[in-house]
């Protein structure tokens, strides 16, 4: 993984101190909230609606067990003894006081981390496929790309106010684990179909929020070497052309769908095409020396299959329960990627606490060559554990509340804060994911449902990413109640789609027997093995939609689900 150099160092401490002034003069007075809000959001903190968030940076998301103890010392020291992993493979501390903050940033600082650019309208936090350098279907492991996007993007001068925010994902596989397709930029690492050479195809306009919208291709296939001189035409394209009038109009994806995507990539290539590329693209050895930060591992030459695992897993039910689930197939013969849900049976999707954190911090350190992995689905990833060490491995997890069998099951949800903490919220997300969960905890109803994605929003800023879910649950306000829009048949896959309503809004207690509803629909529907999303995308939306009003009749009649 990346290490800091000394101007890393420096420029991080910097910022501290700057910070800790800005901090003392809010504090005395000297400066009033609305003159504090810009210098807050360029150090990551919110104003919340009970307290300040800190949003902390984690690049692709990579960190280490040094990284993870200092993250669980905060939460026990300035938080509630607890931390919350988001949808951008960052962290979030929902309690800190204002007059710790600068504390806490220097902390972060002493283990190579920070807050910037997690908020404010720049460039944030580059995400990855959190199986980037182990997955077998990878072109090439992603992060080096995050990384030279991350140092080229820091505080750029001519993007640190742009528009609104802006997202960029890269994925290094066919199968996208990143979801590039709803990003601002999303970027495939490929081979050319003729010449077999490595580049880049790009894509621009994705986004959920109050306009969903599917990215669009503008450039099939991009040489590596051109990459920045490249994204800096595309920013400056945004930069100047995007809507600063109304901030919801102002992402690149209104301006790519006002223009239309051959109008917007005429003005990229021109843009390009007047931009000095050798002074802007990265030079082959800086390039060559990041990569060598993601060297893999010194992996030990090892069998395929492992006797003490497959003994193992037949002499314990629950350890073989986790490695079907939650296994994930390693390029190295001999070693397997664990996801590590945070998403238990009732409780709140995304959250860790300090000792869990502490725990996971070991089980990291000692099995999986101090490395693991944030995802974007709010669960964590041991990225290189040997197949003889997978039942030491998941006894520790047992130990630590952390070894649910359910990663990319029903019960595995995907949750905003929601009205329980956000300020912008209209509804809550956490308790509606806990009822639902509670709903589906049977393993063997998990297990006889197979892959199915729910996504839930407390607003339309989508942070939950409803729109593709499988089932996406949108909450909002209507009369004074919180009120539940359903969608299905979103996808945040390379098959990328919008969910789509299946009725009208709904009552928070009524959500868990809507989402009952529609698995029966599916269970009475699918054909052999389909999956939930196989299943819509052939039988079409109206078998849910009629499920569906169904259930609405039943409930206003006031018969039993």
């Amino acid at each position: 993984m990346y290490r800091y150099d000394e101007f890393d160092e420096r420029f991080v401490r910097e910022r501290v101190a700057q910070f800790r002034q800005q901090v003392e003069r809010r504090l005395d007075g000297s400066l009033s909230e609305d003159e504090f809000k810009p210098l807050r959001l360029k150090n990551g903190l919110y104003l919340q609606l009970h307290a300040y968030m800190l949003r902390v940076a984690v690049p692709y998301g990579t960190l280490n067990a040094k990284q993870m103890r200092q993250l669980a010392l905060i939460a026990e020291k300035y938080d509630k003894g607890y931390a919350h992993f988001t949808t951008r493979q960052n962290l979030q501390y929902n309690w800190p006081k204002l007059r710790d903050v600068p504390d806490i940033l220097d902390l972060l600082a002493d283990v190579e981390m920070h807050c910037i650019q997690t908020s404010g309208n720049c460039i944030r936090n580059v995400t990855a496929d959190q199986f980037a350098g182990v997955a077998a279907d990878e072109v090439e492991d992603p992060r080096p790309t995050a990384e030279l996007i991350r140092q080229w993007s820091s505080l750029h001068p001519e993007f640190s106010w742009l528009p609104r925010k802006f997202k960029i994902a890269v994925t290094g596989a066919e199968h996208d684990r990143a979801a590039i397709r709803v990003h601002d930029i999303g970027i495939r690492i490929l081979r050319h179909p003729e010449t077999g050479a490595v580049g880049y195809e790009l894509i621009v306009g994705g986004g959920l929020g109050r306009t969903p919208m599917i990215g669009k291709v503008i450039r099939d296939f991009l040489p590596k070497d051109e990459l920045l001189a490249y994204l800096e035409a595309v920013m400056r394209v945004y930069n100047a052309e995007g809507r600063r009038d109304n901030k919801y109009k102002a992402r690149v994806k209104i301006l790519v769908h006002e223009i239309g995507t051959e109008e917007f990539r005429a003005r990229v290539e021109a843009e390009y095409a007047q931009l000095d590329g050798p002074t802007i693209n990265a030079p082959e050895a800086e390039v060559e020396r990041i990569a060598r930060y993601f060297a893999p591992p010194a992996y030990e030459t090892l069998p395929a299959t492992s006797r003490i695992l497959d003994d193992a897993r037949a002499n314990d039910p629950e350890l073989d329960r986790f490695v079907e689930q939650n296994g994930f197939e390693h390029r190295q013969p001999g070693y397997v990627a664990l996801t590590v849900s945070l998403k238990p049976i009732g409780g709140v999707p995304g959250d860790m606490s300090d000792a869990q954190m502490r725990a996971f911090a070991d089980i990291a350190e000692r099995w999986s060559f101090d490395e693991f992995r944030v995802t974007h689905v709010q669960n964590l990833v041991l990225p290189h554990v040997k197949l003889d060490d997978v039942p030491a491995v998941h006894a520790a997890l047992v130990a630590a509340g952390l070894a649910t069998a359910n990663a990319g099951l029903v019960t595995d949800i995907i949750a905003c804060p929601g009205l329980d903490y956000c300020a912008l919220a209209t509804a809550r997300s956490i308790p509606i994911a806990q009822d639902i969960s509670n709903l589906f905890a049977s393993d063997e109803r998990q297990r006889d449902l197979g892959p199915l994605q729910i996504k839930i929003s407390g607003c339309i800023n989508a942070c939950g990413h409803h729109h593709v879910g499988h089932i996406g649950i949108l909450g909002l306000e209507k009369s004074g109640r919180e009120n539940y829009q359903i969608t299905v048949g979103g996808d945040a896959s390379e098959a990328a789609a919008l969910g789509e309503r299946v009725g009208p809004g709904i009552d928070a207690d009524q959500v868990p027997g809507a989402i009952e509803a529609l698995v029966e629909v599916y269970r009475r529907e699918r054909q052999g093995a389909e999956t939930f999303i196989d299943t819509v995308k052939r039988a079409g939306l109206e078998p849910f939609k009629e499920g569906f009003t169904a259930f609405v009749g039943r409930e206003h009649a006031g018969e039993p689900a």
